[in-house]
């Protein structure tokens, strides 16, 4: 790698990455798996530098992981996964917690001009979401540790050269969580390629996991939870702000354009209300965004552990990814007909809303997300209701206090239907506080902020309309023999109040 991106300004080494990234322009660039080639310029213009610490040759910089995640997703969503997955997902850990042999072994290969890929291989046919029931194991072989297991929906499944593993060990009757840095070709093999309906830059599929691998590739994060798991996704799903910020500010720059130059009778699209209203729709996905993005960028900190932001990150997820995919599919209500034809010459409405649909099911499904944020916060109550919790929490005092509305609808007790919703309810509440300082701290204009909480506030409106729906009795059978409780399903991954 040329030691002049290391002496680059942060604008200026931004700036390299555009400029590179707009090669991948997603209204012509082909709908494929990335080629080797194309990965390589990118490499080339520093996009893995940020992760990596100075002293093996990267630029160790949290902003700029940040920046360089956003500037690609702007030109391509798709392109903007490949870089959060490589350094937010799989070569963060090695440079948190592996021992120095192993930092050496592999660091400076990703600080090089070889088109190399990481990847972080967690989820299993069978266990989804439910970590707890992986099924894939490690134990001692001689010098090293023997990994034998399955793995699938894993970011660049057939292309990633080297891999971050989970596994379990029950030996003794203790479980036991291990994490283990594994090159494909110690045995790491993609058995089935799978084909999504979008994304198709990100390579997925099925993985067979049998490997040797020496001893000092074992991770110093273990342990007897799945905490260091949820901490390890905590940075890629904080990177949904960065990416939706840049995705939308090129969707909403497109519908925009579409809108004016689509003529309907004698008049533009633009000029139908209701396309407008669809227009401040996508805006305010934009502001709401660009906000989650600013707190991404100055109040976390992907260098660090990021156990403390768990509830922060679970409302970014949650809330970026739901703004991703509705600001896609109003821009393709827009664009009609067009918007459902591939490779449209007028507009990206087709593939975008494609690539947008899977974010709130990716990288931890958001009805889990948002219960484990109801979770979180009722083990933290203290005798208070739970909105009265959250008018003192300073994520969302500020978001209460300025509503002034009913939270009520929350202080009953809560089934594990109504801690989904209260989650989505909670999220936005951070959302509109995440809004107010952003505006207070940045000064854009006052429309953008007023717009972006009405809509936000209506969210709310709408969670509390749920909770009257499921009063009125939609869920309730003859037998509820096997219905499962909320107590049933507490996630044990979510951070106690002793260690926040």
């Amino acid at each position: 790698m040329s030691k002049a991106l290391l002496s680059l300004s942060t604008n200026e080494f931004i700036a390299g990455i555009e400029a590179v990234a707009s090669k991948f322009d997603s209204a012509s660039y082909p709908q494929q798996n990335l080629p080797a080639d194309d990965w390589a310029l990118l490499v080339g213009s520093g996009v893995l530098l940020p992760a990596l610490p100075r002293e093996y040759g990267g630029r160790d910089s949290h902003l700029e992981m940040c920046r360089v995640v956003e500037a690609i997703s702007e030109w391509n969503l798709p392109l903007g996964v490949h870089a959060a997955v490589n350094t937010a997902l799989a070569l963060r850990p090695i440079v948190m917690w592996a021992g120095e042999q192993a930092k050496q072994e592999i660091l400076p290969l990703f600080s090089g001009s070889d088109p190399l890929l990481a990847g972080f291989a967690a989820t299993e046919p069978g266990c989804g979401s439910a970590m707890s029931g992986m099924t894939t194991t490690f134990e001692e072989a001689g010098e090293g540790y023997r990994i034998r297991g399955r793995k699938h929906w894993q970011a660049l499944s057939q292309s990633a050269h080297w891999w971050v593993v989970s596994a379990k060990n029950d030996d003794a009757g203790r479980r036991e969580y291990g994490f283990f840095i594994v090159k494909r070709s110690e045995g790491f093999r993609t058995v089935e390629r799978y084909e999504p309906v979008g994304l198709k830059a990100v390579d997925y599929g099925l993985n067979d996991i049998d490997a040797i691998v020496p001893r000092h590739r074992r991770i110093g994060a273990e342990k007897r939870d799945l905490s260091t798991m949820v901490e390890i996704l905590m940075a890629s799903r904080a990177m949904m702000a960065a990416m939706g910020c840049g995705f939308l500010r090129r969707v909403s720059r497109e519908a925009h354009m579409y809108a004016e130059t689509r003529t309907i009778g004698r008049a533009p699209l633009s000029a139908i209300r209701f396309a407008r209203y669809r227009l401040a729709a996508i805006d305010t996905s934009y502001t709401i965004c660009e906000a989650l993005n600013h707190h991404l960028q100055t109040r976390l900190d992907l260098k660090a552990d990021m156990t403390s932001a768990f509830p922060a990150v679970q409302a970014i997820k949650t809330v970026a990814t739901e703004r991703i995919l509705s600001a896609a599919l109003h821009y393709q209500q827009l664009a009609g007909g067009e918007g459902y034809r591939s490779g449209s010459p007028t507009n990206i409405a087709a593939q975008a809303a494609l690539d947008a649909r899977v974010f709130p099911i990716f990288d931890g499904n958001n009805d889990l997300l948002s219960q484990q944020l109801t979770e979180y916060c009722l083990a933290r109550l203290s005798g208070r209701t739970l909105s009265g919790f959250l008018a003192a929490w300073p994520l969302t005092a500020p978001a209460v206090a300025a509503l002034r509305g009913n939270l009520g609808f929350l202080d009953r007790p809560l089934g594990q239907e109504h801690q989904v919703l209260a989650g989505r309810a909670i999220a936005y509440l951070f959302a509109i506080t995440q809004v107010m300082r952003w505006s207070a701290e940045t000064g854009p204009d006052p429309d953008r902020v007023r717009t972006a909480i009405a809509f936000l506030k209506t969210d709310i409106t709408g969670v509390a309309t749920e909770f009257d729906l499921l009063a009125s009795g939609i869920l309730d059978t003859d037998d509820e023999a096997g219905s499962w409780s909320a107590g049933d399903l507490h996630s044990r991954s979510i951070p106690s109040p002793t260690m926040t």
